[in-house]
């Protein structure tokens, strides 16, 4: 798809319809204002702000809606990489709505990669990869090589934060081919950042001291500065044979407000380098030192809600002490890192799961969009219906079962006790229950029943056509079910059973959140009076 959209329903000039003269000239102004905007390189992404707002302004004053939303997603594109990421953000999602709703292809794609940005930077990969599949299975066959690198280049960061090494990989040599074939130096130094960073992690410093090399040459070539966090993989890198004085000599000029050559393209790159920073003199025991960078480094991750680096600021901190010999101190802090990790953690183990269905070829991509629509609704964990896929569905059964007039029964199940499941034994065996649990959910599902997984431990039944004494029935049978469960091999002596509220409507009346809110109120209930148990109304 180009960038000169068609305007949009909703916009100005109607479908079908030739706008007046002078406005058809005005909107070829503007949608040549945000081509060249849109095309202007990472680097130079603030640049972007101040002409996409006056695009904006004159957009809506003109109702075109499609260029508004374009512009309107360039300045959550800025917000997003300088770290304001609650507005950034919060557009972001804006824009996806409208481009949703009209099917607008070309927002789509260009909106869920600023999402899988967003998502990644406040540290939900599970989301964060979701979006970089969307964005890259809506790109058009029309698109520049360099437009689908950037997207692949998402895409492969995303996999390979998620735990899908050798698939990110993979995306990665695609992305860097696409680049190098665009002559586009700048992305082809963003991709072998990348690049050099996983052979990093992997702890791979041959490879990834050939891949600094290569950026090296790419420097020298395109007559550009490195970036803040290709300067802290550098620094990486160094660090991995001990060279604190180079880490020290890489990072010195971040330090330095003087020296504007430094990009900062992403709103976390201050605080991972300041981390880096602080980790070398600790290493080099330079502890006065150490603990300045990384107070620094606290300070943005609380100003800009940056939860993951935040975590790792107290791993490192913990380390510190340690190296110190304050060790009291050093178990407090491990502690605090601990809790904030396992937060993330959950997180990350579902974006491992989605990772396994990311996994795709180029060309089936673009014929595929089905196929992704689908992996959004589906949890990734259980393979269960989710609740974005149940905030979208429910209200058309409900619309149906009023129109036939027939009766639709909810049941929310909660584990009992699932909590310690995951404190005794451990996070990975509470996943094996919630997937045996998925599994039986699934069995009971006959028909045009959907079983959804709400969140944690909570799942719904949704029966459609199903009235109050058999919805009950079958939620009895459900939980004894459940509680017979062969759980010996996976928690031992643990018990896995579950408490269900039930509620019906006799003709489709009601909306979800109530019907919701009444089969809620019923677990309550059941929870209340024992657990293991159903209640209906």
């Amino acid at each position: 798809m180009t960038t000169e959209a068609a305007p949009a329903p909703g916009s100005a000039v109607p479908p079908g319809e030739a706008a007046p003269r002078g406005e058809a000239a005005e909107r070829d102004r503007l949608a040549a204002t945000m081509t060249e905007l849109e095309g202007r390189p990472t680097s130079k992404f603030r640049s972007v702000f101040v002409p996409a707002a006056a695009v904006e302004r004159r957009a809506a004053a003109l109702g075109f809606d499609d260029l508004f939303m374009r512009a309107r997603l360039l300045r959550a594109n800025v917000f997003v990489r300088e770290g304001r990421s609650e507005r950034g953000g919060r557009w972001a999602h804006e824009v996806l709505a409208w481009a949703q709703e009209h099917d607008h292809a070309f927002l789509l794609a260009r909106t869920h990669r600023v999402l899988s940005i967003f998502y990644r930077q406040i540290g939900d990969l599970s989301e964060g990869l979701t979006h970089a599949v969307q964005s890259y299975s809506h790109l058009g066959d029309d698109e520049p090589p360099n437009v689908r690198a950037r997207h692949l280049m998402t895409l492969a960061v995303a996999l390979d934060e998620a735990g899908s090494i050798d698939e990110g990989a993979r995306r990665f040599r695609e992305a860097l081919h696409l680049a190098t074939a665009a002559r586009d130096l700048e992305l082809a130094l963003n991709i072998l950042n990348n690049m050099a960073y996983t052979a990093f992690e992997k702890d791979d410093e041959v490879g990834a001291r050939a891949l600094v090399v290569r950026m090296w040459e790419v420097v020298k070539r395109s007559g550009r500065h490195f970036s803040a966090l290709e300067l802290d993989t550098i620094a990486r890198i160094e660090m991995m044979s001990g060279h604190y004085d180079a880490v020290e000599t890489t990072l010195r000029v971040l330090l330095d407000d003087s020296q504007s050559a430094v990009e900062v393209h992403e709103g976390d790159a201050p605080a991972v380098c300041l981390l880096t920073l602080a980790e070398a003199r600790r290493l080099d025991q330079r502890y006065d030192a150490a603990q300045e960078a990384l107070d620094a480094a606290v300070r943005i991750t609380e100003e800009r809600g940056l939860d993951r680096v935040r975590a790792q600021a107290r791993e490192e901190q913990a380390a510190l002490y340690a190296a110190t010999g304050r060790f009291e101190l050093a178990y407090a802090e491990h502690r605090a890192f601990h809790k904030a990790a396992t937060a993330l953690h959950s997180a990350q183990r579902e974006a491992r799961a989605r990772a396994l269905q990311a996994v795709f070829e180029a060309t089936e991509a673009r014929r595929a969009s089905e196929h992704f629509r689908e992996m959004a609704h589906r949890d990734a964990l259980t393979g269960l219906y989710n609740r974005r896929y149940v905030n979208e569905r429910l209200p058309a059964l409900l619309g149906e079962s009023l129109a036939a007039r027939a009766p639709i029964s909810l049941a929310i199940l909660d584990l009992d006790h699932f909590k310690r499941v995951n404190d005794t034994l451990s996070h990975s065996t509470g996943d094996t229950v919630l997937q045996h649990v998925a599994q039986l959910l699934l069995e009971a599902a006959s028909g045009p029943m959907i079983a959804a997984r709400m969140g944690g431990e909570e799942f719904l039944l949704i029966m459609p056509g199903t009235g109050a004494d058999e919805a009950l029935a079958r939620c009895e049978r459900l939980r004894l079910r459940i509680r017979a469960h062969g759980w010996e091999p996976v928690t031992g002596a643990l018990p896995v059973t579950t408490s269900i509220g039930v509620t019906t409507s006799d003709d489709g009346r009601g909306s979800p959140s109530a019907l919701l809110s009444l089969a809620d109120r019923n677990l309550y209930v059941a929870k209340r009076e024992g657990r293991d148990r159903v209640i209906g109304d």
